[in-house]
């Protein structure tokens, strides 16, 4: 498999997360900070048919969209770390080629940085372009997979953005949404 994740250059690079990875990040890093990303912003717009949802009920997972801002972490990733971190995350977040991999600048209280991330592919048939917000609801509360369910996906990034001092005030009300539209559901069983 040809890899798809390549950091050019030479040294450390810094690499900014915005979902899962902030909380499960899977790879050794040196250094995390919290970072703002401009030009992108968090949204529910990818589908998910292995981790948080199956081919017949996909479940929901962040990714980043053009334009707004985003604060999420940025991870310092040594040298001798870069392929091993590339190789992992070539495995958890393209194997259905979602993302692209973008330079970006980042800003810290260090100062700013130059980066990578991954952004959403609009054109991947797995890009959840125009979903109502109430079936976005539906399937955050109800959806689950090989790492879960949707419901602690969002839950779980909050808590990682909280914990960092960041208050996601679109999130958190979407996870109000979706515990109102699993209580009805669990009045309804």
């Amino acid at each position: 498999m040809t890899a798809k994740i390549v950091f050019d250059g030479p040294g450390d690079i810094w690499f900014f997360a915005y979902g899962s990875l902030m909380w499960d990040p899977g790879f050794a890093f040196a250094e995390a900070r919290p970072a703002m990303l401009r030009g992108y912003h968090r949204r529910f717009c990818v589908d998910s048919t292995v981790y948080r949802g199956t081919p017949e009920r996909p479940g929901l997972v962040l990714g980043l969209d053009a334009g707004g801002s985003c604060r999420g972490l940025a991870y310092r990733i040594a040298k001798c770390r870069r392929e091993q971190a590339s190789r992992y995350l070539d495995r958890r977040e393209l194997a259905e080629d979602i993302y692209l991999l973008r330079r970006v600048r980042l800003e810290t209280a260090e100062g700013r940085l130059l980066g990578y991330t991954l952004v959403v592919d609009r054109g991947t048939p797995y890009y959840a372009r125009d979903l109502a917000p109430g079936e976005a609801v539906r399937r955050i509360a109800t959806c689950r997979g090989e790492r879960g369910t949707n419901a602690d996906y969002l839950k779980d990034t909050i808590a990682r953005l909280e914990a960092i001092g960041v208050r996601d005030g679109g999130l958190v009300a979407l996870s109000r949404r979706v515990a109102a539209f699993a209580a009805r559901g669990a009045d309804a069983g």
